[in-house]
């Protein structure tokens, strides 16, 4: 049984550049051997680190809050920088019919600026 042409592909097999998809049969209705062990595919180049925004602290942590939703609450975790651990953070439990979420966590960041612990 030969293969399905693909609309558009220049020689039918519709693959990528006009070959055989993978893991199709190779001619002779044979699978494909693997690649060997002293054959790589090359990975695409990794992607330059982006440059921080002006004004944005290097050693700041890369995230601030992890906000959870429920039906009827919002979860607010703010992590607390200290200088013995870094596993310190708040949790606000805000009520989500009397709330105001963007408030509390202005609120709560301006708490943890003040918190020393020590």
């Amino acid at each position: 049984m030969s293969p399905v042409p693909a609309p558009g592909a220049p020689d039918g097999l519709g693959g990528p550049a006009g070959g055989p998809h993978p893991g199709a049969p190779a001619a002779g209705g044979r699978p494909a051997p693997p690649a060997g062990p002293g054959t790589a595919t090359p990975l695409p180049a990794a992607p330059l680190p982006a440059a921080l925004p002006i004004g944005v602290d290097p050693k700041a942590p890369p995230v601030e809050d992890v906000i959870v939703t429920t039906r009827t609450a919002y979860h607010v975790l703010r992590f607390v920088e200290t200088t013995f651990d870094s596993s310190v953070f708040l949790h606000l439990w805000l009520d989500r019919s009397t709330g105001n979420l963007a408030l509390a966590r202005l609120r709560l960041r301006e708490l943890a600026e003040r918190l020393v612990l020590v």
